[in-house]
């Protein structure tokens, strides 16, 4: 059985495709038209699942779209008439995009593909549970998810078993973790649904003491775990704008301009807020382990992706295991939602072999004609173990690589195959790839990646470990080894949010750091995503070019080619 997923419109536009239970192509929409959280009908990423298995769609027994639109559009209207006529405005601009698009999943799959087929409408928050529950190998599972909104719920929480998943318990539209998170990150001056992880970076800076009464103030917690916001404070019901007048004469402080400096106070309301996510979420957390008495928790939504209070919920919550799938936000919603449909089908879970490298890849000699395009000097290394090598003797020379193999990653991260790496053996390198690479705030850390076998001897680590450290989902505390072998991943509170690879699930990136490892005595290297500010991570080899032409990037490692911006000695 073939099952395309799709997610668009509103977040990241994503498609999937899943045969016979396994996934074998997902990809987002961005990294096809550059276009960076392009929630556009995601054709291009259709089309690069129906390329890759070689399949039409008149071959697709069933298309999966990650919510059900008419739901979703009764809760717009029931705000926007609630709240009229000071809706109108943002009304009248956006109801003609539900008429024209959002309503019209069929008629678009029609009109590009010729698709006349069978499709289902899942709830969004049933796919955010599905694409964690059926990735994990638990056979049973507590599933919480958290994000903005779905069609009403913001919050749920239910049970997973062998191949069910049900909702028992939500919270509803506009009580929401992810819009308060993302409304603070407007009023901290960073662009909302793309830099909430700016802010949860920021919250290591701050001291939320001097802002948790307004905090308690903005957020009631119940005694089931459940909340509620304070919408005197807020406007994201029936505005374009998220919060209003009275959140400033909260805090203080008017809001913080974009790119103006970052002064204390705005730090310490990033840390304040950071310390209210992760009481209200244990708290939902500890209240469902009371609820079910299952050890195993599955975790999804957007609010997900909040990689400082995933390393905690171990310690915090009476949970012993815990699985995050590595795109817990809407883009993972078209693999969700196509497992959910396959094991409505097949009546039985079935854990396969998992890692998301899932988009495209290139064949050498495509790449050897956009390199001879250029006019850079280049090479070609057969010999792999001299590849690997070079490689290395690079890394420990202090040079920027970007490093471009194999299938492009499934998610937000960058897990080794389209990634920007590097020494993280001098703490002055985190400054030099912020500024001469990323073209980004200074502040932000960058991510370690450590062979499987050596986390214990850098990290304060949750045991056992969870597969979602794979994915850059856990920030853990670094042990003194680490903070002192690998300044430049160090936060400044201790931390990273590390990159735990095992070689079955990227041999030649494992051989790479385990190689760099026996060089320089450290197995650990900067691994962030190869793009720039503002930008996808890259996709294609004319990407990665234009990537490498623009940035201080010293090498550009694409297959076995290494290209330089200088002739080779």
């Amino acid at each position: 059985m073939r099952i395309l997923g799709i997610s668009c419109y509103y977040h990241d536009a994503t498609a999937a495709l899943i045969e016979d239970g396994r996934i074998v192509a997902a990809a987002a929409e961005e990294r096809f038209t550059r276009i960076k959280h392009d929630n556009d009908f995601p054709r291009n990423a259709i089309r690069f699942c129906l390329d890759w298995t070689t399949l039409s769609t008149s071959s697709i027994d069933a298309v999966v779209f990650y919510e059900k639109p008419v739901l979703k559009f009764e809760r717009i209207l029931h705000q926007h008439l609630a709240h009229f006529p000071k809706s109108r405005k943002i009304f009248v601009d956006t109801i003609g995009s539900w008429f024209d698009l959002k309503l019209q999943i069929a008629k678009s799959l029609q009109k590009e593909f010729g698709y006349a087929g069978r499709i289902v409408y899942v709830e969004q928050h049933i796919s955010h549970a599905a694409s964690s529950y059926y990735l994990s190998s638990f056979r049973d599972a507590v599933i919480v998810t958290f994000d903005g909104v779905g069609e009403w719920a913001t919050t749920t929480v239910g049970v997973g078993h062998e191949a069910t998943v049900r909702v028992d318990k939500e919270i509803r539209f506009p009580h929401s973790l992810g819009l308060l998170y993302s409304a603070l990150t407007a009023y901290l001056g960073f662009s909302v649904n793309d830099a909430e992880y700016k802010v949860m970076g920021l919250a290591a800076y701050g001291d939320p003491k001097p802002f948790r009464q307004q905090f308690n103030e903005l957020v009631r917690s119940f005694p089931d775990g459940s909340f509620a916001l304070n919408m005197d404070h807020f406007d994201f019901s029936w505005a374009d704008h998220m919060f209003n007048s009275r959140l400033s004469k909260l805090f203080g402080f008017p809001p913080r301009q974009p790119e103006a400096p970052m002064e204390r106070h705005f730090e310490n309301i990033a840390a304040s807020l950071q310390e209210k996510l992760e009481e209200v979420v244990f708290a939902i957390l500890t209240n469902a382990h009371e609820r079910y008495r299952i050890d195993n928790l599955c975790l999804a939504g957007g609010v997900a992706l909040n990689s400082v209070m995933n390393g905690k919920i171990l310690k915090r919550t009476p949970f012993r295991h815990v699985y995050i799938t590595p795109d817990p936000g809407d883009g993972g919603g078209a693999i969700g939602g196509a497992l959910y449909v396959w094991n409505l089908h097949k009546r039985k879970k079935q854990s396969v072999p998992f890692f998301p490298l899932l988009g495209p890849s290139f064949p050498k000699e495509q790449i050897e004609d956009v390199l001879r395009g250029t006019g850079l000097p280049y090479t070609r290394i057969e010999d792999r173990s001299v590849f690997l090598g070079t490689v290395a003797d690079h890394l420990m020379h202090q040079k920027i690589i970007g490093w471009f193999q194999g299938r492009m990653e499934w998610g937000p991260r960058a897990l080794g195959s389209r990634s920007i790496l590097a020494s993280a053996a001098k703490p002055e390198m985190k400054d030099i790839i912020n500024a001469k690479v990323k073209h980004r705030e200074l502040f932000r850390p960058f991510a370690p990646v450590v062979l499987d076998r050596n986390v214990k001897e850098y990290f304060h680590a949750d045991k056992p470990l969870s597969p979602s450290a794979k994915y850059m989902l856990m920030v853990y505390p670094f042990t003194e080894k680490g903070k002192k072998e690998a300044p430049a991943t160090v936060h400044v509170d201790g931390s990273g949010r590390l990159q735990v690879i095992e070689r079955e699930d990227n041999p030649l990136y494992y051989d790479l750091i385990e190689l760099y490892g026996k060089k320089t005595g450290t197995p650990i290297i900067i691994n962030t995503s190869f793009n720039v500010r503002g930008e996808p991570i890259v996709c294609s080899p004319r990407d990665a070019v234009h990537c490498f032409l623009h940035t201080d990037i010293d090498y550009l490692v694409i297959d076995r080619y290494i290209v330089s911006k200088t002739p080779f000695r």
